[in-house]
């Protein structure tokens, strides 16, 4: 589908067209499930969660958000990138709290922000709560994380979405990397 055409379904949507959000769902599929599938596969696997459970969670929060503006389909990439981590970090949440804190493990942080070798719920939490404190430090290194990151962007696609040059996305996300290193060290 055409940027131009993901871009009328968003507006219709946010106006409160039924058929336009079910359309939006459908012609989007493809691409949050890919976005999905890329989370997923960088955190460990629940039976809780997998790429169609995480789709369908941040398509009803797109639903339930209400009046939320999405400019466009690269609005709409950003905004999914948010809301799948959204969802990641609250069912890590809650299974941390099922297990009142759960046993402490030695972390390292190497360039590539890798969830999954850190192994577990305690890492993901970790990872959302360092993001958060780099976003008061930097807030545009934070989006080059997020975008990067969770939102599966190409540094020229980050470049264009922010508005910034490609050199620009690759100092912000090496200085982003070494300061979560030092958050999560």
């Amino acid at each position: 589908m055409a940027s131009s055409e993901l871009t009328e379904l968003l507006r219709r949507a946010q106006e409160g067209d039924g058929e336009a959000a079910d359309a939006l769902f459908a012609e989007s599929y493809r691409m949050l499930t890919q976005l999905a599938r890329a989370r997923l596969r960088r955190h460990v696997r629940s039976p809780t969660l997998d790429t169609s459970s995480l789709v369908h969670e941040a398509y009803l929060r797109f639903v339930s958000a209400g009046r939320l503006t999405i400019a466009d389909s690269t609005h709409f990439r950003r905004w999914a990138g948010r809301a799948m981590r959204s969802v990641i970090v609250d069912i890590a949440r809650r299974r941390l709290a099922e297990r009142r804190g759960g046993g402490v493990e030695h972390l390292t942080f190497t360039g590539s922000l890798p969830i999954a070798q850190a192994g577990g719920d305690a890492f993901v939490v970790r990872v959302h709560e360092a993001l958060e404190t780099l976003a008061q430090v930097d807030a545009r290194a934070a989006e080059v994380v997020q975008l990067r990151y969770f939102a599966g962007m190409t540094e020229p696609e980050v470049a264009e979405a922010l508005g910034i040059g490609e050199r620009t996305v690759r100092r912000d996300w090496e200085k982003a990397r070494l300061l979560l290193a030092d958050l999560l060290g």
